[in-house]
């Protein structure tokens, strides 16, 4: 089985007392001590994003890697990459990840990964890239994007978190700039299975995901883990 955990806000970056979504990834994975790498590539490479990555996932007793392409210190994506259980990638700037992806030949070597079985997740632009379309502040004001596409529909991350998600979402669906999809709060995460939706998931019990069209927002009550 294929997996995709999209997050709309949460983990270890946000919640760093409170790791319940990245601990649910890491049941998705059979290894006792799971390889996790991570991808920081939206925040320019962080390097304190990356320190707070390895603090995290290296006290949930995994083997802790990641991938830099501001600094690069390996050109064997394919060979690495098919090594991870679990592929993580970070927040930021979501345009920078794709057209630096596609550049490098990065997001074909995650793709082989995935397909083999590779459980892939992450966080705000790390969630947006898997879809079809999603909402970003990339270059300044929220705009649509187009993703991967690996994903059908859109995607918007932080939908309670910021301010101005939500209306501007609801603008760009009303005008057509953006076709439907979800909406995640912070603490909420998309599972995808196979490309098909097979659950959402939260680390905080208020928080909700949306379905979202023209004209209309559903909402959709996650499962809180425990």
């Amino acid at each position: 089985m294929r997996h995709i955990v999209a997050m709309g806000g949460g983990g270890f970056s946000m919640e760093p007392d409170n790791l319940a979504l990245d601990r649910y990834v890491l049941s998705l994975v059979e290894a006792d001590k799971p390889k996790v790498c991570f991808i920081p590539t939206a925040s320019a490479d962080s390097e304190d994003y990356t320190r707070r990555f390895y603090e995290a996932f290296e006290g949930l007793g995994c083997e802790a890697s990641h991938l830099s392409l501001f600094w690069p210190h390996r050109l064997d994506f394919d060979d690495f990459m098919m090594a991870q259980d679990v592929i993580y990638v970070g927040g930021g700037n979501t345009r920078n990840l794709l057209l630096l992806w596609k550049d490098w030949g990065l997001d074909s070597a995650i793709r082989k990964a995935y397909e083999n079985g590779t459980v892939l997740a992450g966080i705000s632009a790390g969630a947006n890239c898997w879809f079809e379309e999603f909402s970003t502040d990339s270059m300044g004001p929220l705009a649509p994007w187009k993703g991967l596409g690996w994903l059908n529909g859109s995607f918007c991350p932080h939908y309670d978190g910021e301010s101005d998600r939500r209306p501007s979402l609801k603008r760009m669906l009303d005008e057509g700039e953006m076709g439907p999809g979800f909406a995640c709060d912070d603490g909420v995460a998309a599972h995808y299975i196979d490309e098909n939706l097979y659950q959402f998931v939260s680390s905080r019990p208020s928080a909700m995901a949306y379905r979202v069209e023209v004209g209309e927002e559903t909402p959709i009550q996650p499962k809180v883990l425990v």
